[in-house]
């Protein structure tokens, strides 16, 4: 792996989940569902921030895997699914980033299965590609086309635990 490139720093990343949760609040869900394993950081982040807004939400998380030790994604293979706490519910559904789309179309239609009577999405980067199968409705960062570690993201099971998110350049 190459040496990660800082793009957004852990400051950065505060005041843009910050005023992620100040729009989130505005309209809230009852119940926050996170993807593991990228999207544990963030959604801790979000989880205190919507609380500091005075929404304090039930937490879940499903653990979906789609890139293995690879850096492109394949099949997403669901290894633990919603619980019957989503059932009636108005869901945030929070992953760290939107590359194609496919981790948070499945996770969507799982939730949805489950009996969510809504799915919203949050997640720290979409990337906003034209090959996308969903926008998400609230990113706290847009339009970065670079393979990103950091803040709960990896390249394969490495930098996860950096405090900020930076993107590696794939020679």
């Amino acid at each position: 792996m190459s040496t990660p490139e800082l793009l957004f720093s852990e400051d950065e990343i505060a005041v843009r989940v910050s005023a992620l949760a100040k729009r989130i609040a505005s309209s809230p869900p009852q119940l926050l569902v996170g993807i593991l394993v990228g999207a544990f950081v963030f959604a801790a982040d979000l989880a205190r921030a919507l609380a500091r807004e005075g929404v304090s939400l039930p937490i879940e998380f499903l653990w979906l895997r789609s890139y293995g030790d690879a850096r492109t994604g394949g099949d997403v293979q669901a290894l633990v699914g919603p619980t019957e706490s989503a059932r009636g519910k108005h869901v945030l559904l929070v992953d760290g980033v939107l590359d194609r789309g496919t981790t948070l179309v499945k996770a969507r239609a799982m939730l949805v299965e489950a009996g969510a009577k809504s799915v919203t999405t949050a997640v720290v980067v979409d990337k906003l590609r034209d090959d996308a199968l969903l926008t998400a409705d609230h990113a706290a960062f847009e339009g970065v086309s670079d393979f990103l570690v950091g803040y709960g993201m990896d390249d394969a099971g490495l930098s996860r635990g950096l405090p900020y998110i930076a993107r590696v350049r794939i020679a």
